[in-house]
């Protein structure tokens, strides 16, 4: 029997194109991978709207939010643990470098706001070293806008694994779904406070102000 793929080589081919699921308690989800390469929605722009610069995107993917904010002005850079998204980035003329939030990254303690967008507060698989490690790197009184599920009480720490098109399962990633009240109750031990929190369409977005 073949060795599973390394998770990160599926998404990578999935950013190249290829139909990509992520596995879950949940279920199986398609990665949202065409709306990710395409330009912000009304749903994207509401979110950047917030944005106080410098911006940190953490798993920027294609670069679609990091380029959106370039273009009007605010500096932001995006970092993501994938080549093939860093690539993607740049190609959009955006600032992107391969790194993972755990690792040290520019600017540390002077950057207005970091970006969870597209449930990125999964990454890792646990919210709360995520959230504090973002303490880190915002201002005093910096931003961290944040994705969450939209049921309100989710609180899921399952990893997860990708299924390619042919039904191929990757190696097991850590990776963490959290709704709005189970980020608010996170974020206090964190050094943060729930600023807003808003929704449209089907996505529900939580704004954490450190104090």
């Amino acid at each position: 029997m073949s060795a599973r793929p390394h998770p990160l080589a599926v998404y990578e081919a999935a950013l190249d194109g290829a139909a990509v699921e992520a596995v879950g308690a949940g279920g199986a989800q398609p990665l949202a991978v065409a709306r990710w390469s395409q330009p912000p929605d009304e749903v994207d722009l509401l979110m950047l709207a917030r944005c106080e610069g410098p911006v940190l995107d953490v798993g920027c993917g294609p670069g679609r939010l990091v380029a959106e904010l370039n273009a009007r002005g605010v500096p932001a850079l995006g970092i993501d643990v994938s080549r093939r998204a860093v690539e993607q980035t740049r190609g959009r003329g955006a600032l992107a470098l391969r790194r993972a939030v755990e690792q040290p990254v520019p600017a540390e303690g002077r950057w207005g706001t970091v970006l969870l967008a597209d449930g990125n507060v999964g990454i890792g698989g646990d919210p709360e070293a995520l959230i504090a490690r973002c303490r880190t790197i915002v201002v005093p009184r910096g931003l961290v806008l944040v994705e969450v599920d939209p049921a309100p009480d989710t609180d899921d720490v399952s990893p997860l694994v990708l299924r390619d098109a042919h039904g191929r399962l990757s190696r097991p990633m850590p990776w963490a779904r959290v709704g709005a009240r189970t980020l608010a109750r996170v974020a206090r031990g964190c050094g943060f406070v729930v600023a807003e929190q808003w929704q449209l369409a089907d996505r529900t977005f939580v704004a954490l102000r450190a104090v």
